[in-house]
């Protein structure tokens, strides 16, 4: 099958996983749609109801294309930590998780030429030490909490806050590539195809 492959993201970390497994993508278009939870929506709902409308999204306009959209949820139970919008939520996000473990919702969705669509969600277990006040006003000082699930990045100066993980390591990052690149190749996508 041919067509080329749409990454409905902005996201940069996305995009730089999808190189690293010889995958980049044709062309970026993010989605715009409102990421607020529904009523009583639990994490791993969230999480691809996001994925699938971001690929529906951007697929009305790429029908002879794979369309591949993702979404990340951070979640404390059952409670989903969006992306902090200030240094007050993302403290309050990181003392929540502060000597705890916490699951991380990768939701991915694949839109092929044709309309067939797959969808998957990985789950990650990240355990976090615990975080002293200066630890924390150290970590909200970088700014790299901002635009980022749960308020901290696995990948930068959060990394030292991980004791270990239990299941997928890109998947927090940003995207679960076993995952994604199964769902691609099983859809008959390969690079160079167009």
């Amino acid at each position: 099958m041919t067509g080329r492959l749409i990454l409905a993201s902005a996201s940069p970390r996305r995009l730089q996983l999808l190189e690293q497994i010889a995958m980049p993508p044709d062309q970026v278009v993010p989605a715009e749609i409102s990421e607020q939870p529904l009523k009583n929506e639990l994490p791993r709902q969230l999480c691809q109801r996001l994925a699938q409308t971001k690929a529906a999204h951007v697929a009305a306009d790429f029908a002879d294309d794979y369309v591949l959209a993702a979404d990340t949820v951070v979640a404390c139970g059952r409670r989903s930590l969006a992306k902090a919008g200030s240094a007050e939520q993302a403290q309050k996000f990181l003392q929540l998780l502060s000597g705890r473990a916490h699951q991380v919702y990768g939701g991915i969705c694949l839109i092929a030429p044709g309309g067939q669509t797959v969808s998957r969600v990985v789950r990650t277990t990240v355990h976090f030490k615990s975080l002293s006040k200066n630890e924390i006003q150290n970590y909200l000082k970088t700014e790299e909490w901002q635009g980022k699930a749960g308020a901290y990045a696995i990948q930068g100066m959060a990394s030292v806050f991980v004791k270990r993980i239990n299941g997928s390591y890109p998947n927090v990052v940003g995207l679960p590539l076993f995952e994604t690149a199964s769902l691609l190749t099983g859809l008959g996508y390969s690079k160079g195809n167009t």
